[in-house]
């Protein structure tokens, strides 16, 4: 049974891996900032407990870390999953925008990193995930800021890899393509449709579907791999 605990968990990817990691009996916490409603309703599913943190506040993921700390035990297993995205013209971008994307994307990602690692190097022991995208790894039209942040996740996760590589803990990103969630609910149907037909697997991909990979990852089967981006696209990149 392993302490779990996922930055930004209340909807979408990140309530797909609580679900996963809970059915599992791991003992689960995550963090949730604006949807409140939903962290509940997972909570009391899952028996996870539900903390209120925003993520691009140092003091209130520290306080995040030791909550969880207090209730599942020293951190194993580390997720950032938290993430907004933009969908706008780069030359039209504010300055508020860019910040609040990289703010959430990636300084979230790197405050909670910094917060579970020195306990990990410690016991020379963990698992960290981050979220990257396929955008973080081609880059993608009319989203130039979210694809920016989500390369930066990338390049974080390896140079924190190779510095938490010689007390045992591993440091992995996965980039998933398009999945059906609330983030591309500004789609049609039609759209939908259309990108489905472009993606070898011929369909979009699942929550699960990622959850599923973090799963593999945390896991003593993927005791090897460290530093590497997995992606989750259906073959959409290859």
């Amino acid at each position: 049974m392993r302490s779990v605990l996922i930055i930004g968990g209340s909807r979408g990817i990140g309530a797909a891996m609580v679900r996963r990691f809970a059915a599992a009996g791991d003992r689960v916490c995550f963090t949730w900032n604006r949807s409140g409603e939903a962290a509940g309703k997972l909570a009391a599913e899952t028996g996870a407990e539900a903390i209120r943190a925003d993520g691009t506040e140092t003091e209130q993921t520290a306080r995040a870390v030791r909550r969880a700390e207090e209730t599942a035990g020293p951190i194993d297993v580390l997720i950032c999953c938290a993430g907004v995205s933009l969908t706008k013209m780069l030359m039209d971008t504010t300055d508020e925008e860019f910040r609040r994307v990289m703010d959430t994307n990636l300084f979230g990602t790197f405050a909670a990193i910094r917060e579970v690692l020195p306990g990990m190097f410690w016991r020379r022991k963990g698992c960290i995930l981050t979220v990257s995208s396929i955008w973080g790894q081609d880059g993608a039209s009319c989203e130039a800021v979210y694809s920016a942040s989500k390369a930066a996740v990338i390049a974080l996760t390896q140079a924190a890899a190779k510095e938490a590589a010689g007390a045992g803990v591993r440091v992995n990103c996965i980039a998933p393509g398009m999945i059906d969630t609330e983030m591309n609910d500004h789609l049609s149907p039609e759209e939908k449709e259309e990108i489905a037909g472009e993606i070898p697997l011929g369909r979009m991909g699942t929550p699960e579907d990622v959850a599923e990979t973090a799963f593999f990852l945390a896991g003593d089967g993927a005791g090897y791999i460290t530093g590497q981006v997995i992606p989750v696209n259906g073959g959409w990149k290859m």
